[in-house]
């Protein structure tokens, strides 16, 4: 962890919506100055499309699970060599995985290369300076047997809604943005459940703070849902840790004045209706950015 060049890192499986809460981010990073250093957690898979298909057929025919969730399938050294290098001195390494053919041309374009949709575009240089990094992905609070990522992240965020709603998000994206069969993506939800339960979960007992949505509409079977509970049909519950709060002056009876319909349901947990879920985290969150910006100005000027 570092005050002069603080990370905060946003961690959550596929389909859970941190894309959503990275854009609150960017809404803070933007009304306040922030200049931040973006990282992708896709940009720290092991191995792109093509090279996944075949590493994932050749597990199976060994009996063995594989997926982006787990360690096997990404280079976590990476990551934590570009934490570490940028809490101590702002500087790193990063590249871009390319979604789609959109993303592809960009970077094409920025870079003068020729990398298509499922590559990785070259390592380079993060610019420099930056306020902060902000780290988007599955694995900003990994700790394994090798590597542990979360010790250099100042403030971890989790995002987690309830399983049966964080499948349907994913069926929907995946069915309506890539294309993919109901089928195919439930095979891929069945084959990630090992690492998800041994490499996702454990991160959230380490995030500062989680955001997980509750729907309060019927999702019992997420495989036959046909669109996604809308926000104003959900609640947000809002969980802090010790070392959260006693670094940070969480004022609750503030954000209850705040926050129409809020309340807390026990000491440490505020709950928000869905359609306040950006408002509570921007309320949340920005003095902390202000903060951590404030210090690290502080230390690099006397530096």
């Amino acid at each position: 962890m570092s005050q002069k060049h603080p990370i905060i890192a946003v961690t959550g499986s596929s389909g859970a919506g941190t894309s959503t809460v990275k854009r609150s981010f960017e809404h803070i990073f933007a009304r306040e100055g922030v200049k931040p250093v973006v990282v992708e957690g896709d940009s720290y898979h092991k191995y792109n499309r093509a090279e996944m298909r075949e590493a994932m057929s050749k597990a199976a025919a060994e009996g063995r699970n594989m997926s982006h969730f787990g360690p096997e399938a990404n280079v976590l050294d990476k990551l934590e060599d570009l934490f570490k290098e940028y809490g101590e001195s702002g500087t790193g390494n990063k590249r871009y995985y390319l979604h789609n053919a959109e993303e592809a041309a960009y970077h094409n374009a920025r870079l003068g290369t020729n990398c298509q949709s499922g590559e990785f575009t070259p390592w380079e240089n993060l610019e420099n300076p930056t306020d902060m990094l902000f780290y988007e992905g599955l694995h900003g609070g990994i700790v394994t047997e090798k590597v542990n990522v979360a010790q250099y992240v100042d403030l971890l965020v989790g995002v987690v809604p309830i399983v049966n709603l964080e499948w349907i998000q994913k069926i929907y994206r995946d069915n309506a943005e890539r294309g993919y069969s109901a089928e195919a993506i439930v095979d891929t939800i069945l084959r990630r459940m090992p690492d998800y339960v041994n490499h996702i979960a454990p991160q959230f007992s380490r995030t500062h703070i989680n955001f997980q949505r509750v729907p309060t509409v019927d999702t019992s079977n997420p495989f036959i849902a046909r669109d996604i509970p809308l926000l104003d049909e959900s609640f947000v519950i809002i969980h802090t840790n010790r070392v959260f709060r006693e670094n940070y002056d969480i004022d609750f009876p503030y954000l209850l004045s705040m926050i129409d319909g809020s309340f807390m349901s026990r000491h440490t947990t505020l709950v928000v209706p869905g359609g306040k879920m950006g408002f509570a985290m921007e309320l949340i969150l920005s003095p902390l950015i202000d903060v951590m910006v404030g210090k690290s100005k502080k230390l690099k000027q006397s530096a």
